[in-house]
């Protein structure tokens, strides 16, 4: 039995390492129907027993090895018969598996000492302490090799060291833990772009794209920078080279002359303008960066002076304008450049400050600049991370209300493209009412010749604002809000300014999603508005106007009595006749509430259409699930009406209810609106049965009953 207590020093070694333990515990059911083998007369199952504990030998490799002695086959003595009872398969088997319950144990062990170490490694982490980061979780790793927030917390800690090549090695582990590790691809992309690999640091952050597509739009902020760090060395590396084979030293040299202290404003103008007239291409803005050209306007006092309106120098203004020029044109389309002059802090904090300034040309070139800023994603989350947005918007509001057109429409542009970013909108929830809400009120009061132009950009930006949900609910619970709509609506439709009307609509759709006492205060006047709008020659209006209708109905009971008895259901019948998916989306919507609330509302549709033939068209139409769910509710609500269902006999309703009951649509809805009409259905007319039972639609329905049985939604 020599090789039984070799087996039993294998898995005392392979308890030393969890790794090679795991994997041991795997084949214990493997060796355990061996056992008998290796007792065996049979020789090639000797053979196989043996073969196999080779195999674990090659494959597992431990500090002990296997000693394959034959198994005496001979005849025993009379006196060993004990000894071979105690090493009996069973007893052996009983051994592992108290082997396996203490190394278990010691593994739980290990896992907690493993979490407190990295708690502690965290906490170091936290106070910037990397090197002692690194000691914890080196530590914890001692205890258990195979815990992967170890590896990702160490390759982080390694990366702030600037030891990337460390932290690429325990990201490779991590991701031998755990193959689908989005963290460790996110640290390794960033030391291989610290390493300026950048085709490794792409090929990591793409890998995340494939293990979860939800996180695209982090993955591709990843690679912008990537792709600007790859820029900036590129165009560094090349400018060097342009330099040397140029012999040209005049960027050096005037900004040399512009590092010069104590000269007056005029001098630094000149010196300013001969380098716009030097720079003409990438090379020219690179050198200007690599000559440290930024640090060399922000340090000199005059021109520090100048731009934060401190100097009484009656050229300061001058001055201020040649800057701002020449950040321009060393910023246009170069990332780097940009980034240098956001995270400078005069320069951040002029390009703000200026924009109220008395001269007008200073004006005329922070919009500039800035408007250079808000037409990238790059640009705008260099500005949004380094500007003071409270005052950059109260400042683009003081331009906006000056009368020049060119300054309000370029100020109205930076506003509605930061507008865009998630981030820009989170930052100015705190101060949206006062400095853009209540502006915003006051022009919807008082449209006039002068303000016109401006209100389709300010539309805009408003509702690209309303995307947030905490800026959308406080327009939707802005009693000032909705009354201005009101005067704005009427003023615009009386005077047809369509332009003005129709983005004014949209913003309306996008606001009523949420309920209010604000909107239901107003709900029978917006609705009225928006009836009235039904007759306008733009089937765009008419579209929007139905938008509204449909999102304001539903928070007003009152509202809808109002509508019913104004005609609302023979034009929302009109409408499904005609051509266009939002008319279909919106006015089908808004009979399905009606028909929900008002009888008058289903006996009219039943008497405009006897035998609901608009209905029975949209429940088989390409439309989407909201349609076709609108569709089945407001069918359903039409069945309630005396002889309706008696009507449908003969047509194709069963058929198309059925399959919507029985379809897999995402929203839940359409299957259980559909299944409370085909309920109704053969309620009210048995003869449907007859259909129902040839397409054994009893089953679907057995299917669908917890469904039939729930409250309706539309």
């Amino acid at each position: 039995m020599d090789d039984f207590e070799s087996l039993l020093k294998k898995v005392d070694s392979i308890g030393e390492n969890d790794d090679d333990f795991e994997s041991f515990l795997q084949k214990v059911d493997k060796i355990g129907e061996l056992v008998k083998g290796l007792n065996s007369s049979d020789p090639e199952a000797e053979q196989k027993a043996d073969h196999y504990i080779a195999t674990l030998e090659a494959d597992e490799p431990c500090r002990t090895k296997i000693n394959r002695t034959n198994i005496n086959t001979n005849p025993v003595s009379e006196n060993s018969h004990e000894a071979q009872s105690a090493e009996s398969p069973e007893q052996f088997m009983k051994t592992m598996e108290r082997d396996a319950e203490d190394r278990k144990k010691r593994r739980r062990a290990n896992r907690e000492k493993a979490i407190v170490l990295k708690d502690k490694g965290n906490e170091a982490y936290a106070r910037e302490d990397y090197e002692t980061a690194v000691k914890y979780y080196s530590e914890g790793l001692a205890e258990l090799r195979d815990m992967q927030p170890l590896y990702t917390n160490r390759a982080q800690a390694f990366i702030k060291l600037g030891r990337y090549k460390e932290a690429i090695s325990d990201c490779e582990w991590a991701l031998k833990c755990n193959e689908r590790c989005i963290k460790a691809y996110i640290h390794m992309g960033k030391a291989y772009m610290a390493l300026k690999n950048y085709t490794e640091c792409r090929n990591c952050y793409e890998k995340i794209m494939e293990i979860e597509p939800a996180r695209e739009k982090m993955v591709r902020e990843y690679l912008t920078q990537a792709a600007v760090d790859e820029e900036r060395e590129k165009q560094e590396r090349d400018a060097r080279v342009e330099f040397v084979k140029r012999e040209d030293n005049t960027v050096p040299l005037l900004l040399e002359k512009l590092s010069r202290s104590k000269q007056d404003p005029l001098y630094y103008c000149g010196v300013v303008e001969l380098l716009l007239q030097a720079i003409t291409d990438c090379t020219g803005q690179t050198l200007f960066r690599l000559n440290k050209g930024f640090s060399i306007i922000s340090d000199n006092d005059t021109v520090r002076s100048c731009l934060l309106q401190r100097s009484k120098d009656p050229h300061a203004s001058e001055l201020c304008v040649s800057v701002l020029r020449l950040w321009k044109v060393f910023c246009n389309g170069n990332h780097e450049n940009q980034k240098m002059l956001m995270t400078c802090s005069v320069s951040s904090q002029s390009v703000v400050d200026l924009l109220t300034s008395e001269d007008i040309a200073v004006q005329n070139e922070c919009l500039a600049l800035l408007c250079l800023y808000s037409y990238t994603p790059h640009g705008r989350g260099l500005a949004i991370d380094n500007l003071n947005l409270h005052l950059l918007i109260r400042n683009l509001k003081v331009c906006i209300s000056k009368p020049n057109k060119c300054k309000e429409i370029t100020a109205l542009t930076i506003l509605e493209n930061f507008a865009t970013e998630n981030r820009f909108c989170i930052q100015i929830r705190g101060v949206f009412s006062q400095t853009v809400g209540l502006p915003f009120v006051t022009i919807l009061r008082n449209i006039n010749a002068a303000n016109r132009h401006l209100l389709p950009a300010l539309i805009s930006t408003i509702n690209c604002l309303a995307i947030d949900d905490v800026i959308r609910h406080n327009l939707a619970h802005s009693a000032d809000i909705w009354e201005a709509f009101l005067v704005a609506m009427n003023h615009c439709s009386g005077y047809k300014y369509n332009n003005t009307l129709y983005p004014l609509l949209g913003l309306m759709i996008n606001v009523s999603t949420i309920t209010s006492p604000a909107i239901q205060e107003h709900a029978i006047s917006l609705c009225s508005r928006c009836m009235a709008l039904l007759n306008n020659s733009d089937g765009e209006i008419i579209s929007r106007a139905t938008g509204v209708l449909s999102n304001i109905l539903p928070q007003s009971p009152a509202a809808v009595h109002h509508v019913v008895e104004r005609g609302v259901v023979r034009t929302m019948h009109k409408l499904l006749k005609g051509d266009g998916v939002a008319p279909t989306k919106y006015a089908i919507k808004t009979l399905a509430v009606c028909t929900s609330i008002s009888d008058l509302a289903r006996e009219e549709l039943v008497k405009s259409d006897k035998r609901l033939s608009v209905l029975r068209c949209l429940l088989v139409s390409n439309c989407d699930e909201v349609v076709h769910g609108n569709t089945a509710l407001c069918l359903g609500h039409c069945l309630e009406v005396e002889g309706s269902a008696t009507d449908l006999l003969g047509t194709d309703i069963v058929l198309s209810l059925l399959r919507h009951a029985a379809g897999e649509a995402k929203r839940i809805t359409v299957q259980k609106n559909a299944s409370i009409a085909l309920g109704k259905l053969c309620r009210a007319e048995p003869r449907h049965v007859n259909r129902l039972r040839e397409l054994h639609g009893f089953e679907i329905l057995h299917s669908c009953m917890k469904l039939i049985t729930a409250p309706s939604q539309s």
